[in-house]
């Protein structure tokens, strides 16, 4: 497991203080970006809960936040990547419906999804030779 996975389960596991999804993907690759801790949660502070009105995932977000971070300004792999995964869905609300239609609980939804979007950030930070 790579250390950015590491951290992202260590942060999700924390109840308080509450690290939303795109807190949780940006944080573990905040400081290689150059970014404190304090200004990451900040940049990061309205991304839960699809942005706080079930729009686009926060997760998803983060992760865009991280690529842009290393310079990756086209991120057309990343979305490629995750539509396929998720039946074209980008959306909190698509997607937690979706899940629920699945009988899936809320937290293990969007732990997955913020584990899923760092390891997709992590190789293609590392295909770009953006991280070792």
């Amino acid at each position: 497991m790579s250390k950015y996975l590491d951290r992202a389960k260590q942060l999700r596991a924390i109840a308080v203080p509450h690290y939303n999804c795109g807190q949780s993907v940006v944080l573990p690759f905040a400081e290689e970006a150059g970014l404190t801790e304090a200004q990451a949660m900040g940049i990061c502070a309205n991304f839960g809960g699809g942005l706080k009105r079930a729009a686009a995932c926060g997760a998803i977000t983060g992760g865009l936040v991280v690529l842009g971070l290393f310079g990756i300004d086209d991120p057309g792999a990343y979305y490629r990547a995750l539509r396929e995964k998720h039946d074209g869905l980008l959306d909190c609300a698509d997607l937690l419906r979706r899940n629920k239609e699945l009988g899936g609980e809320k937290k293990p939804h969007c732990d997955a999804l913020v584990y899923e979007c760092v390891e997709l950030v992590e190789r293609l930070l590392r295909e770009q030779g953006k991280i070792a």
